[in-house]
C-alpha cells in the first residue's frame, strides 16, 4: 500500500511529535488504547468535514450483546446433517451433466459457500403461499440454482431424470440452468442471472409493492 505523500507535510516536526505521541501510547498502554485513540481522531475528522482515504472495509457493530442473543430454534444438527446432503447433490448434478456433456458448464462454488444462508431462509425465514398468506417474494443469486434443485429434489419435488437433465431445458425433463420463470413456471418467481441483478431488483420490487399497497392495490 502506498504511504502519505511527504511532499504534503508543511510540518515535518508537528508529523513527528504526533508519531512520537503515538508510540508513547503504544508503549505505555498497548495497541488497543492506541486504536482507540485513532477512532476517536477519525471520527472527531469525520465530523469536521476533512477527506479521510477510502477504505475496504468499516467496523464492525453487532446491535445485540452476545448474551442478548436469542436461542437458535431448529434443530442444529439436523439442519447440518441436510446442508451436506444438499452440498453434495448441488456438487453432484453439475459434474453428472457436465459427464455427459463437458461442454454444459456449471457452478459448484457459488452454493456452496451460501448455502447456509439459503439454509437458514427456507428453515426459518421464508414463507410459501398459503389460503391467509401471499407467502414471500425470493431473488435467489443465479449461480446457486444447483443448490436450490438439490434442496427440491430431497423433497420430492424434481426427480433423478430432471437433476440429470441439468442446463439442458430445451427438452423434458430438462431443468434450466439459472432461475427461468418463463421454462419453469411452477419452480422459479424470478429471473435473477447476471450475477449483481437479484439483490438491485430485490430492492425495486420491494418499492413496487409498496406502490401498490398505497394505491389500494394490494393489502399489505
Amino acid at each position: 500500500m502506498a504511504g502519505p505523500d511527504r511532499r504534503q507535510d508543511i510540518d515535518p516536526a508537528e508529523t513527528r511529535e504526533w508519531l512520537e505521541a503515538l508510540a508513547s501510547v503504544i508503549a505505555a498502554d498497548g495497541p488497543e488504547r492506541a486504536q482507540f485513540l485513532l477512532q476517536e481522531l477519525l471520527a472527531q475528522a469525520r465530523r469536521s468535514g476533512a477527506a479521510l482515504p477510502a477504505a475496504a472495509t468499516t467496523p464492525y457493530v453487532n446491535t445485540l450483546r452476545p448474551e442478548d442473543e436469542a436461542l437458535r430454534p431448529g434443530d442444529a444438527s439436523l439442519e447440518e446433517r441436510l446442508l451436506s446432503f444438499l452440498r453434495w447433490n448441488a456438487m453432484a448434478i453439475v459434474v453428472r451433466a457436465n459427464r455427459d456433456n463437458s461442454g454444459l458448464g456449471g457452478h459448484i462454488a457459488t452454493y456452496a459457500s451460501a448455502a447456509l444462508l439459503y439454509e437458514t431462509g427456507f428453515h426459518h425465514f421464508w414463507h410459501a403461499p398459503t389460503d391467509g398468506d401471499r407467502g414471500d417474494l425470493i431473488y435467489i443469486q443465479g449461480h446457486c440454482s444447483p443448490g436450490i434443485y438439490a434442496r427440491a429434489f430431497l423433497e420430492g419435488r424434481l426427480s433423478q431424470a430432471q437433476l440429470d437433465a441439468f442446463r439442458r431445458e430445451v427438452e423434458p425433463p430438462g431443468i434450466s440452468s439459472y432461475p427461468h420463470p418463463w421454462l419453469m413456471g411452477d419452480f422459479w418467481q424470478f429471473a435473477t442471472v447476471s450475477m449483481g441483478l437479484g439483490p438491485l431488483m430485490a430492492m425495486y420490487q420491494a418499492r413496487f409493492q409498496k406502490y401498490l399497497v398505497a394505491r389500494g392495490l394490494l393489502e399489505d
